[in-house]
């Protein structure tokens, strides 16, 4: 019988509970996959309760990840649900929204969608939902990928990498906008600026200092400008991906204040990781837009504290080994994307500690605040009435990243070698334990939906 089988339920007992409240020491019970309530330490458990007591480990709710690049079906020797979501139990994340590329074909159809879900049945370890993708040409399939459950739409401005996901130029970004903006959807943009990314040296070689000289902040703060007067003219939901030019800041600030729809995120490799410490060649870096220095990862970090950063994901884009070009260390020809998945929550409770900041905070970045952005009502959050979804992490203990221990498809990542702070001893959904100290048990995911919310 499933721990969350039993009819009377499960206690976990922890001296460190991270709660809306913040963090105490508290018992939290679960009946029937929710926690039905969170109640004084030590309490007596309920008759025929399981108690699983974790002493000093902290209990946080499961991490919602937004940005996860599966690219399932199409291009699974990139990735893949199984290997995907396995990774994501491993690293405490219960809850992750795939983007509509590089799958082929992109989510862009509900035909295509039912694609997506048909490939991901029965092989996920955790609750998956989907965006949508505007692309040219497909604004009449936009309010029927809605009504279907998508959470939003993924666009972009600048070509997207893959030729079957093409981007929005100025009247078609208008016209999706428009569009989402009748039914109250939200759009999602990779916002950097074409013309600025085009007139800027091509990247090219193993110099990091080149490749990052192609990818100006410029590029991102005017893409940004402009999606604030459109989503201001619109009145469209319009939330920035992986923002990694801290100088955008003051614009999505100011843009709040005035009442424009627009919230943002950033990801842990803009967080935790510095041009300086880039090698030449070392094409596992190599992401768009790129890691910048460390001034403005400082600088992120005061937009995240602040809140101006909504949340931190992160935009899990794997590929083969191959299309990093580590032969030839070229920047320009290596494909772009940090693998990140099951180190997220250690990478930013490393920095997080070293800056002042609290597991309350994290919690707040990595799993309210995404939850909040998908309309999650049931995630998020360790509180009467949420999904028993929890991450058990032991916040005091580090380890070296061992890319051999890492679940993804393609065991590359840019902190191989690196010694991060906090371990993931297990992983909770709806009750029942999902990864145990690393090891992901078998898949007992859900697909979900907006109508999930």
């Amino acid at each position: 019988m499933s721990e969350a089988a039993v009819a009377t339920g499960l206690v976990l007992r922890s001296t460190r509970v991270v709660t809306p409240e913040g963090e105490r020491a508290a018992d939290v019970a679960v009946a029937a996959g929710r926690i039905s309530a969170v109640l004084p330490y030590g309490s007596t458990p309920p008759a025929g309760a399981r108690l699983v007591d974790l002493g000093r480990d902290a209990l946080l709710p499961g991490l919602v990840d937004t940005h996860v690049h599966i690219n399932d079906p199409g291009r699974t020797e990139w990735e893949g649900f199984e290997t995907a979501t396995r990774a994501a139990a491993a690293g405490g994340v219960t809850t992750l929204i795939d983007m509509p590329l590089n799958s082929v074909p992109p989510t862009t159809t509900t035909a295509h969608l039912d694609l997506k879900r048909d490939t991901a049945r029965g092989r996920v370890h955790t609750d998956v939902g989907f965006w949508g993708g505007a692309v040219p040409g497909n604004v009449k399939d936009l309010r029927p990928l809605h009504e279907a459950g998508v959470f939003g739409f993924k666009c972009f401005l600048l070509h997207s990498g893959v030729e079957e996901f093409p981007q929005l130029d100025p009247a078609e970004l208008a016209e999706a906008m428009a569009e989402i903006a009748r039914f109250d959807g939200l759009l999602i943009v990779h916002a950097e600026d074409p013309a600025l990314i085009d007139g800027a040296p091509p990247p090219s070689g193993p110099r990091y200092a080149d490749f990052l000289a192609s990818r100006p902040r410029a590029a991102e703060n005017t893409a940004i400008e402009g999606l604030i007067a459109l989503a201001r003219r619109l009145d469209c939901r319009v939330h920035v991906l992986h923002l990694s030019s801290a100088e955008a800041l003051p614009l999505i600030a100011a843009a709040r204040r005035e009442g424009v729809r627009l919230t943002a995120e950033s990801c842990p490799h803009y967080l935790t990781l510095t041009a300086e410490e880039v090698p030449d060649g070392a094409t596992q870096f190599k992401c768009c837009p790129p890691i910048r220095e460390a001034a403005n990862r400082d600088a992120l970090w005061q937009g995240l504290l602040d809140g101006t950063i909504d949340c931190v994901v992160s935009d899990h884009s794997p590929s083969t080994a191959g299309l990093k070009h580590f032969d030839t260390g070229d920047f320009g020809a290596a494909w772009g994307g940090i693998s990140s998945l099951q180190l997220g929550l250690p990478a930013i409770w490393t920095e997080a500690r070293r800056r002042g900041a609290g597991l309350a905070d994290v919690v707040r970045w990595m799993a309210q605040g995404p939850a909040r952005l998908a309309g999650l009502s049931t995630k998020g959050a360790i509180a009467p009435g949420h999904d028993a979804d929890f991450a058990v992490l032991a916040p005091d203990e580090s380890f070296t990243v061992d890319p051999a221990a890492l679940h993804h498809r393609n065991q590359v990542t840019a902190y191989a070698g690196r010694t991060l702070q906090g371990v993931v001893r297990s992983t909770w959904l709806r009750g029942e334990r999902i990864a145990d100290h690393g090891a992901p048990a078998h898949p007992s995911g859900r697909l979900i939906d907006r109508e999930d919310a």
